[in-house]
């Protein structure tokens, strides 16, 4: 049986290169197993366990936060403050490049929506970086990873999902998330600034804007950030000062963006397409919340045949046999994860490998919310990791002609490091997630 555990395992894995939908390749096999190994009795545990998730409370933030980010996204609020934020700090040799990393750290804490973020800042920063004298690869690769932080910085699905799988509070993890998220907002900017120093040939000469220009920036900045920023603060106030739960607070967050963007002068948006944002909104929070969670009812009829198995116990007693420890533990799970994020989704990872391996790390007495958040870091990469990288798909849809893959590769790669960095700090210091 152990050996039918592992190998339903890997051909699940492998399933998913089959081009087929995840969640039908995880379901489908799953069922095929089950039958085998429980017979029509599996169809009796399976809404049993389905049941059970979708009463999980947690999940139900899930999608009030994609809501939020899709509406803020329509609101047209990012455009505003990239070009608000181009104009201020566009004087310097590397102004652009670090307007949109801070703009993009700023929309990850009020949207979240990967896609959404990388598809509007490389549309609008992208040609402009180009215009003004950026090498391809350093534009592309501070947009790309500059869409992705939504992944780490709260509030975050990820985490939400991550709170879900791990049994620990999301409140926790958002809190956790908040110094690791600015520092590798600090270390783009940091390097950035460094390599328009070491290789001033790849970025724009400096230009003095003028000061009524600058004044100008400044102003549309003030009235682009005061929105989100007020949003941020109700959802992520609300959560670290104990008065709203994290899904609570996501209802906070979606009311809160609708509200934004009814609010909006007529003469800006007419009121038939403020409706027809929030209906747009709507049918694609559904389409993301269908994705997710039928890929989560195909990770439960995953986990039931694989503890049916035995596959639990199998792994529980090669950690034991190992004699591994915690920590050892730990680094061979993030190499797992992250070399599985060359080629699978983050949530596969999330709702597959996580749970196989919790178990262990509860028998190891790992600190579950340092782990969440390592975790966390490391399936941000997966967006940044060719050849599934979805945040290259992302810009190479939008990017000019002049753009080529190669170059969004290539400048991914410091981005990565940089993250990779971030990731060692924090298993090293786990004091930078203490909440």
């Amino acid at each position: 049986m152990e050996i039918i555990a592992l190998i339903f395992f890997f051909g699940v894995l492998l399933s998913f290169l089959s081009g087929y939908p995840v969640s039908l390749c995880l379901g489908g096999i799953s069922v095929i197993f089950g039958l085998f190994h429980f017979g029509p009795d599996y169809f009796y545990l399976l809404p049993l366990r389905i049941q059970g998730i979708s009463s999980n409370f947690i999940l139900v933030a899930v999608p009030l936060f994609v809501f939020m980010g899709i509406v803020l996204e329509k609101s047209g609020l990012a455009s505003e403050m990239l070009r608000s934020m181009s104009g201020l700090l566009g004087g310097a040799r590397s102004g652009m490049a670090i307007a949109v990393i801070f703009v993009g750290a700023l929309l990850a804490a009020s949207t979240g929506i990967v896609g959404a973020t990388v598809v509007t800042m490389g549309v609008i920063s992208l040609p402009a970086m180009l215009k003004a004298g950026y090498h391809p690869a350093v534009a592309s690769g501070t947009i790309v990873s500059s869409g992705t932080l939504g992944q780490i910085i709260p509030p975050s699905i990820v985490l939400v999902l991550l709170g879900s799988v791990l049994n620990v509070s999301v409140g926790d993890l958002f809190t956790s998330a908040i110094f690791p998220g600015t520092l590798l907002v600090v270390g783009y900017i940091v390097f950035v600034i460094l390599y328009s120093k070491l290789r001033p040939s790849h970025f724009p000469p400096r230009r003095d804007p003028g000061t009524e220009k600058k004044k100008k920036s400044l102003a549309r900045l003030a009235r682009s950030l005061v929105p989100p920023l007020l949003l941020i603060a109700l959802v992520l106030g609300s959560i670290i000062a104990g008065i709203a739960s994290p899904t609570e607070a996501a209802g906070i967050g979606a009311f809160g963006a609708a509200t934004m963007l009814l609010l909006i002068p007529a003469k800006r948006i007419s009121w038939k397409e403020k409706y027809s944002k929030i209906r747009g909104s709507m049918s694609q929070t559904v389409k993301v919340t269908s994705m997710v969670f039928l890929i989560l009812v195909g990770a439960q009829a995953f986990a039931i045949v694989f503890r049916g198995l035995g596959g639990e116990k199998l792994l529980i007693g090669l950690a034991q046999n190992s004699a591994l420890e915690a920590n050892e533990f730990v680094i061979l799970i993030l190499a797992i994860v992250f070399i599985a994020g060359f080629f699978i989704d983050f949530i596969e990872i999330i709702f597959i490998i996580i749970p196989v391996v919790l178990p262990i790390l509860n028998l190891l007495e790992v600190d579950l919310v340092w782990f969440g958040i390592l975790i966390a870091i490391n399936l941000q990469a997966s967006f940044l990791t060719p050849p599934f990288g979805f945040s290259l798909f992302y810009l190479k849809g939008v990017a000019p002609a002049e753009v080529k893959t190669v170059d969004i590769y290539r400048g991914i790669i410091p981005y990565i490091c940089i993250q990779l960095v971030v990731i060692g700090l924090v298993y090293l210091l786990p004091v930078l997630t203490m909440s």
